[in-house]
C-alpha cells in the first residue's frame, strides 16, 4: 500500500510540474476560439458555407472564403499569435494578420502567412505570401502542427513547430501596395478556405498582446 501510495504521489507531482510548465509557456496567450461555435468570428458573404466546425477545430473546404476575427473589435499591432493546422494532401489555406473584413475576394489588407504542404503552389507553409516565399514545406499532410506569428515593430517571425522559418523586417518607409497593400500596421486576424479541393482544419488559436 505504501509503495502503491508512493507511486500515486510521485504521478501526480509530475502531472503537476507538467501542468504548470504548460501554463507558464502559454502565459498572457488568451484564447479566440471555443472550439464549438464561431462566436468572436464573422464569415465572409462569399461562401459562407465553406466553414464548418469538427472536433473542435475550424474546418475550411468549399470555393474561396474566409474566416475573420472581430472579438471586442480592438486591433491587434504587437502580438504573438499561435495557430495549429492541419491540412489534407493537396490542400492549400493561410491565415492572415493585419487585415480587416472583406466580403469577397483575397484579402487585400495586411499579410497572408501561408498554409500549404504539398499543393500545386510551390509557396510552401510559413511564407509571408509575395514578400518572403519558401519553397520547402516545414510541415506535413495529415499531421497537426503550430504555426506562430509574431509582430513586433517592423519585423515578422514566423516558425513552425518552434522552429524559425523566416524573419522580415519591413524597410523604413514602406508604401502599400496594389491590390494587396502588404503593409504593417494594425487590424485583424483571418483564416483562408482556398478552394473546394482543399481541406485545412484550424485549432487552438490563441494570441499575446506585446503592446
Amino acid at each position: 500500500m505504501k509503495r502503491t501510495l508512493l507511486s500515486i504521489a510521485v504521478l501526480t507531482g509530475a502531472l503537476m510540474i507538467g501542468h504548470v510548465r504548460a501554463a507558464e509557456v502559454e502565459e498572457g496567450f488568451v484564447p479566440l476560439m471555443d472550439g464549438k461555435t464561431f462566436n468572436g468570428w464573422r464569415k465572409s458573404a462569399e461562401n459562407p458555407d465553406s466553414w464548418t466546425i469538427e472536433d473542435g477545430a475550424f474546418v475550411a473546404h468549399g470555393p474561396r472564403s474566409h474566416l475573420f476575427y472581430e472579438g471586442d473589435g480592438r486591433p491587434f499591432k504587437n502580438f504573438h499569435l499561435k495557430v495549429e493546422v492541419m491540412t489534407e494532401p493537396g490542400s492549400n489555406g493561410g491565415i492572415y494578420f493585419h487585415t480587416r473584413y472583406q466580403d469577397r475576394d483575397w484579402p487585400r489588407a495586411g499579410f497572408e502567412s501561408q498554409v500549404n504542404c504539398t499543393h500545386s503552389d510551390w509557396i510552401k507553409t510559413g511564407s509571408l505570401y509575395g514578400i518572403v516565399n519558401i519553397g520547402h514545406a516545414f510541415s506535413q499532410d495529415r499531421k497537426w502542427w503550430t504555426q506562430e506569428i509574431i509582430v513586433e515593430g517592423r519585423t515578422v517571425t514566423v516558425k513552425v513547430d518552434g522552429i524559425i522559418v523566416l524573419q522580415y523586417v519591413e524597410p523604413e518607409g514602406a508604401q502599400p501596395g496594389r491590390p494587396f497593400e502588404r503593409k504593417l500596421g494594425e487590424g485583424t486576424f483571418a483564416l483562408q478556405a482556398h478552394d473546394p479541393n482543399s481541406v485545412v482544419r484550424y485549432r487552438n488559436i490563441r494570441v499575446k498582446r506585446l503592446d
